[in-house]
């Protein structure tokens, strides 16, 4: 089955039940919660305590996205929060290559990503792990036999509205035929860029969980917007 995800970093916060509604009328099983740092990625969004209000507004999945410098460091408010899948990116690791300097190195990477995953499974939430666009794919590859799911950035991110970068057509599908090897139930989820017009390509690779933002909730008619692209991913 193929979910859809909308990010309600798009969303219009004075009308945000009514958007959160509509997404469930419309068949999207997934509410999806962008949190930025101002470190990471030069945004700041929200936190835990909107995640609360979100829980209380709806019974769809909430997949909190943490695009944050010391994601380790949230795991037990989100999850008390009512997250249900926390994704952490790979960059942030100690050695993956942007925290402690710019260390690039995948060992101490994977000891303390599989530690994270541990504390994200043991507070009762599925774990996610994430990839920039230039972030060699392979990285992942340690960890998919223990993820619940892989996060493909199809854009740099930080900022709703960017194109589809093209590129990661082929790292979604080299992603999807490793899982189908070492764990074929791992969800491949892809962010950035994506409307009706390309929501295909993304799935013929292999993707099957697919954020969209100003695409769903970019202005009005957020009803026939999820129900577009979900007679698409029905499909």
């Amino acid at each position: 089955m193929n979910y859809l995800a909308p990010s309600i970093l798009s969303a219009d916060f004075s009308r945000l039940g009514e958007q959160i509604r509509a997404l469930k009328d419309g068949g999207a099983q997934v509410v999806h919660f962008d949190v930025m740092d101002g470190h990471f990625v030069p945004e700041i969004s929200f936190g835990e305590p909107i995640l609360r209000s979100v829980r209380k507004m709806t019974d769809l999945i909430v997949d909190a996205h943490l695009m944050v410098y010391n994601p380790a460091d949230h795991v037990e408010a989100f999850a008390k929060g009512g997250a249900d899948i926390l994704t952490f990116h790979y960059e942030v690791l100690p050695g993956g290559g942007f925290a402690y300097g710019g260390i690039n190195d995948p060992d101490m990477a994977v000891e303390e990503g599989m530690a994270l995953i541990k504390k994200i499974h043991d507070a009762g939430m599925k774990a996610g792990l994430s990839i920039k666009p230039k972030t060699p794919w392979e990285v992942v590859k340690p960890f998919i036999p223990y993820l619940d799911l892989v996060l493909v950035m199809s854009v740099e991110p930080g900022f709703g509205g960017q194109k589809y970068m093209p590129e990661s057509t082929d790292r979604i599908r080299a992603i999807r035929e490793e899982a189908k090897r070492t764990n074929p139930a791992l969800r491949v989820e892809v962010d950035g860029g994506i409307k009706t017009n390309n929501v295909k390509v993304v799935l013929d690779a292999g993707a099957d969980m697919i954020v969209a933002g100003s695409a769903v909730l970019g202005g009005d008619d957020v009803l026939e917007k999820t129900r577009a692209f979900m007679e698409i991913l029905r499909g």
